[in-house]
């Protein structure tokens, strides 16, 4: 899958082309909906498909105070996209400038000029240009004078039939702890991704080893509590591996604890792992991904240390049963 970082480094006369536009962030199944049926378009006529998406997210300029935490990282993004069979991605820089196009002028110059737009497919809230002015209807209205019809891709809803699958819903399901229900709308575990920290070290004092990852670690954190789930070291581009056919990295289970270590008077809000039955991992420097599985407790203060080593005892033999990971003999 061909990555193009500016609208220049899109080669002259490409096309023609089946075209989606979004955000994607997380590529969730909604979004996947919408790419599917854009392959599916490109390879019905034998063209190319390409999804135009933006970093950082529009708000985080706009409207920084307001912007979402992200549910993956770039680079995570583009191996979710490439799974879907795209030809291209066109990830455009946002930028105060670029949020001053109007509709039009984000149509032509890009859609129709670089990208050569036979078909595009959207889903229904699809907003773009200048104040978010564009719409499904500015897009048919632009389509019938440029020359490309538009597919619109009807809302996907969740498991419980009442909410759409979106960005927003995993985002408000992750933070309340609900990872499994976030999965579903993933089609996927969550993950947060970033670089292993020097802690306490008390872990490795109890037995239980944690990497730490550090405080800026990017993806929504879920609420405090401990969590039954994957760590995931780099792959060969040095980005931990997604679940998708690109994943090189080693995946290896892992009791996850997010919160202040009430037990010893915390303060500070972190994401740390145990991966079960290691204790020779030298992880420090790597930067990693930890995936949320299932939610096993909330985060609770204990009495002592004995009370605590029991209750992480009995967290690992039951994450073990959650990830399907035999105990050692």
């Amino acid at each position: 899958m061909h990555v193009w970082r500016e609208l220049s480094e899109v080669p002259p006369g490409f096309g023609p082309s089946a075209v989606t536009i979004g955000n994607f962030d997380g590529v969730h199944r909604g979004h996947l909906a919408v790419l599917d049926r854009t392959v599916q378009a490109a390879a019905a006529h034998g063209w190319r498909a390409v999804a135009i998406t933006f970093a950082p997210h529009p708000l985080a300029v706009l409207h920084p105070e307001r912007a979402p935490q992200p549910l993956s990282t770039v680079e995570h993004r583009l191996e979710l996209l490439a799974d879907t069979g795209l030809d291209a991605v066109l990830m455009l820089p946002f930028t105060a400038e670029l949020a001053q196009w109007s509709p039009r002028r984000f149509v032509q110059e890009v859609m129709a000029d670089a990208l050569g737009a036979h078909e595009v497919v959207v889903g229904s809230d699809t907003r773009f240009g200048r104040r978010n002015a564009g719409d499904i209807g500015t897009l048919r209205e632009l389509g019938s004078e440029l020359g490309f019809s538009v597919d619109e891709v009807a809302d996907r809803l969740a498991a419980d039939g009442a909410r759409r699958w979106s960005s927003t819903l995993a985002r408000e399901l992750i933070a309340s702890g609900e990872v499994l229900e976030a999965a579903d709308v993933l089609g996927r575990p969550h993950r947060v991704t970033g670089v292993v920290v020097h802690g306490d070290h008390r872990g490795r004092e109890l037995g239980f080893p944690t990497a730490n990852l550090t405080t800026d670690a990017i993806g929504a954190v879920p609420s405090d509590g401990v969590y039954a789930g994957w760590l995931v070291r780099p792959g060969e581009n040095g980005e931990p591996g997604a679940c998708s056919r690109h994943d090189t990295g080693e995946r290896l289970p892992a009791a996850i604890s997010v919160g202040t270590n009430p037990t010893f008077d915390g303060e500070e809000r972190r994401v740390e792992a145990y991966v079960l039955g290691r204790t020779d991992l030298d992880l420090y420097g790597e930067r990693v991904a930890v995936e949320f599985v299932e939610r096993l407790r909330p985060t609770l203060r204990f009495d002592g240390i004995e009370s605590l080593v029991d209750q992480m005892n009995a967290d690992v033999a039951r994450c073990r049963e959650v990830l399907g990971v035999n105990t050692p003999a």
